[in-house]
């Protein structure tokens, strides 16, 4: 199919109820500043009070020449200035990323570190109790706060409501389908796209539609189009007609619009700290560092993972019983069964997990093959004959994993990483999916927190070649905290 072909005609949509989209996006945004102004405001207030009590208790101080009565509002006032100045406020790190977080914290730290400096030069007895109580009570408090606004923006967007971001996106038909698909992929990011400009020579005389996208305009008038359906932001992708020129012509022509320039590369999948900007002959040069496979930081992921294996193995070690004992209760069979699956470097080892089906589960594998729910080369049913009763509560709440800490234990896998596979899978992977064996499995992972058995197989090879490319010990981290939400939610559990 020749891009050409991917154009229909269409109707370019008038913004909704005669008012134009782009003032109501930017009233929406402003209105979500708002909430967090007054979230943040009140966070520290609440800070700044506990702080006094747990110094002073519910007395006065006495025999004090600091009048703690103007100290607390001038803190807050203060941290509220820092949080503006380090931009915890722009719409560009708002309600996606790690920047807000990291910028809320950066924020709390210098205004911290700027009190204590100024308060021994100047020589003033501020107690240092009420400074480090408050301090660490507020940046909790405001971490927490922005991240529950978050998910409830993410929710919103999720929906279609909330605020987000209006797209134009610019440049080959092809190029721009791409990155439609990569924005929607993930809605709660808030890049709403609304329109399409494409080459002139594409253009036809009627109304046209690249997908589902309106085409609104060529690259003779990408502001003017903007303009026209309310976009706050312009998003180009590659083209061959967009030169540097070009592109630096639309950045002038953009300013004092209000309207921001996004330059999408087509570089993909490529996790923030791996990429550095630097200018030479005035280009900005993109520079991505290699994937890291072995190493310190390696041996450090390996020390994290069995410490917390063992330590989780003695925690719910009557809890491992528990289970052990209602399944042998439930069918005939053993609690425990050991699956061979293929690890780092393509080792198969045996996979430890607890028995949720009946005990000739495989022999019955072949009747079942026609009725397959997924694509790919995994076999997935949501209702599964095989499955016992007490095996479909073990998989709802992913109990069934828990054994996989031994093999976390043994150093054959991680607690977070790609999915386990067959050796039957592997023997048919094709190209870069092989990839996904250059790291330790995990028994949690992207594919798990975006959810697991819902997603189709060429998403969870995306999200676990992500992994592979792009791990880190903070990014460990965040997905084991997302998998304890995934678990409550028991989405794609079957």
């Amino acid at each position: 199919m020749t891009s050409a072909t991917l154009l229909t005609p269409a109707r370019t949509p008038a913004p909704p109820d005669g008012s134009p989209a782009g003032l109501v996006a930017r009233a929406d945004e402003r209105a979500y500043v708002r909430v967090l102004v007054v979230l943040d405001a009140s966070i520290l207030t609440v800070a700044v009070l506990i702080g006094y009590v747990a110094r002073f208790g519910e007395d006065v101080p006495t025999g004090s020449r600091i009048p703690y009565v103007l100290v607390a509002p001038g803190v807050v006032l203060a941290w509220l200035v820092s949080l503006k100045a380090l931009g915890c406020y722009d719409d560009r790190v708002l309600g996606y990323g790690a920047d807000e977080y990291r910028r809320v914290s950066a924020a709390s730290l210098r205004l911290a570190g700027g009190v204590a400096i100024a308060g021994y030069v100047a020589d003033v007895g501020i107690s240092r109790g009420f400074l480090a109580v408050s301090f660490a009570v507020g940046t909790l408090g405001l971490e927490v706060a922005r991240f529950a606004a978050r998910k409830r923006l993410h929710r919103a967007r999720s929906r279609g409501a909330g605020w987000s971001r209006r797209v134009l996106v610019v440049g080959d038909t092809a190029h721009v389908l791409e990155l439609v698909h990569t924005l929607r992929r993930e809605p709660y990011a808030g890049y709403h796209v609304v329109g399409a400009c494409i080459p002139d020579a594409l253009l036809a005389p009627v109304a046209q539609r690249l997908g589902d996208v309106p085409v609104v305009g060529s690259f003779r008038g990408i502001p003017e189009a903007a303009t026209a359906i309310g976009a706050d932001t312009v998003a180009v992708t590659a083209s061959g007609e967009l030169t540097a020129t070009r592109l630096r012509r639309l950045g002038w022509q953009l300013e004092g619009t209000g309207i921001d320039l996004v330059v999408a590369p087509a570089l993909t999948d490529v996790a923030g700290p791996r990429i550095h900007t630097r200018p030479v002959a005035g280009l900005p040069l993109i520079h991505v560092e290699a994937p890291e496979f072995r190493g310190v930081r390696k041996l450090v992921k390996g020390l994290v993972d069995r410490s917390a294996a063992a330590l989780a193995v003695a925690l719910l070690l009557p809890v491992l019983a528990l289970i052990a004992l209602a399944i042998r209760l439930d069918s005939r069979g053993p609690a425990l069964f050991r699956q061979v699956r293929v690890g780092q470097g393509g080792r198969e080892f045996g996979v430890f997990k607890f028995r949720t089906m009946v005990v000739n589960a495989d022999a019955l594998l072949a009747e079942l093959t026609a009725r397959n729910e997924t694509d790919g080369l995994m076999f997935k049913m949501r209702d599964d004959p095989r499955v016992t009763r007490i095996g479909r509560l073990l998989r709802k709440w992913s109990l069934d994993e828990l054994p996989q800490l031994v093999n976390v234990l043994l150093g054959q896998m991680s607690l977070v990483g790609p999915r386990p596979p067959l050796p039957a899978e592997v023997a048919r992977y094709e190209g870069d999916v092989a990839r996904r064996l250059l790291v330790k499995p995990g028994m949690t992972g992207l594919w798990q927190v975006s959810g697991r058995s819902d997603l189709s197989w060429e998403d969870g090879i995306r999200l676990d070649l992500y992994y592979v490319e792009n791990w880190s010990l903070a990014a460990d981290l965040t997905i084991l905290w997302k998998t304890f939400g995934a678990v409550l939610r028991s989405r794609g559990a079957y």
